[in-house]
């Protein structure tokens, strides 16, 4: 009876990074195998149509391949999909896509047994190594308030034409609920925005803030500055003052919730990779990427943790992830990392967040 070699790696997670890795992989000819629970790139596939990317093509480009396009511009997220399509398709990449990883454990003879779920029946790997590559926006943060869960609420902003002629209260006040006001109110919306702060961030993406401001200004957008919501009914939001505890009644016909996402860790935790504080960060060596469990690695944004307040990790920065973990797994540097080497260039991350 002829056995099959054991795969040397196993990738959780198809997004940039996880395709970027099993490309860098597949150049030196490791025997690897990569799972996503949904499709490829699954996150660009719920973002607001026609959203662009804040970060410059070059930035999130991966493995050295340019995006083409004809206005040398930001991409938007329909554009990086077909992007990602793409390299899948070039490198012919083997994605056991709609296959969800369950369970991460030790096999008995080395290495880690994988479990994992689909829709015609559950299955069994047997790794030596595995990288789980997943990203940071598996489910939104919750107010826990009453009326959260009514069909007029949503944490997902998907198109402003489907507020058209409505009233729209958008709670939040950093760029992604900045840039649904501005957009849904530019489709001929009644826009309102609720923020906890008494004016918005400079940290705002520079072509956001004189934007809204201006707005607000010129009574475009309604502002209620430090306020928090309450209580969400069918035909208002009870919205409450942070500094005198005024109630505020505001008539509305849809509310976003653009309060951020946090990441599914659970399986960090059946793997027993240990996290750390309350951001829920994974225990990992930043050399090599390896967690607390030897074999079991970390990539992409879910090395900064599962919660962040303000996120530290992006497309742009953590390509340098994917040279750790080769170069530890192999013991070979690889190359095409990123961009092509004639724009490739280091940012702080002050910058990142600020562009």
């Amino acid at each position: 009876m002829t056995h099959q070699p054991i795969p040397e790696v196993a990738i959780i997670g198809a997004g940039p990074i996880g395709l970027e890795l099993a490309v860098a992989l597949k150049r030196q000819n490791v025997n690897y195998l990569h799972f996503d629970a949904k499709q490829i790139g699954y996150t660009f596939s719920w973002w607001p149509r026609n959203t662009p990317f804040f970060s410059t093509t070059e930035r999130i480009e991966i493995a050295g391949v340019p995006i083409a396009n004809s206005h040398q511009g930001r991409v938007i997220g329909e554009e990086y999909l077909a992007y990602l399509r793409a390299i899948v398709e070039q490198f012919d990449l083997a994605v056991k896509t709609y296959e969800q990883v369950t369970a991460i454990k030790p096999h008995a003879h080395g290495g880690f047994s994988l479990h994992t779920k689909t829709l015609a029946g559950e299955y069994h790997y047997h790794v030596k190594r595995v990288v789980i590559a997943k990203g940071d926006m598996d489910k939104p943060n919750l107010l826990s308030i009453q009326g959260e869960n009514l069909p007029h609420v949503s944490h997902y902003f998907t198109d402003p034409h489907f507020y058209f002629r409505k009233q729209l209260l958008v709670i939040g006040g950093k760029n992604s609920a900045i840039e649904a006001a501005l957009r849904c109110w530019r489709s001929g919306t009644e826009v309102a925005i609720s923020y906890r702060q008494a004016e918005f961030s400079d940290r705002v993406k520079a072509h956001l803030l004189p934007d809204i401001n201006a707005q607000i200004a010129n009574g475009n957008i309604k502002f209620y500055p430090e306020t928090v919501p309450l209580e969400i009914t069918p035909q208002h939001v009870v919205l409450q003052s942070t500094r005198d505890g005024e109630l505020i009644i505001h008539p509305t016909d849809f509310v976003l919730l653009a309060t951020g996402f946090e990441a599914d860790m659970s399986l960090f935790t059946v793997a027993g990779v240990q996290l750390e504080g309350e951001f829920l960060v994974p225990v990992h060596n930043p050399d090599t990427m390896e967690t607390n469990i030897t074999g079991i690695y970390v990539a992409g944004t879910t090395a900064a943790g599962g919660r962040q307040p303000r996120y530290r990790l992006f497309i742009e920065n953590s390509h340098e992830h994917v040279r750790k973990i080769v170069t530890a797994i192999t013991g070979h540097v690889p190359d095409k990392i990123g961009t092509i080497s004639s724009r490739n260039y280091e940012l702080a991350l002050k910058e990142i967040q600020a562009n």
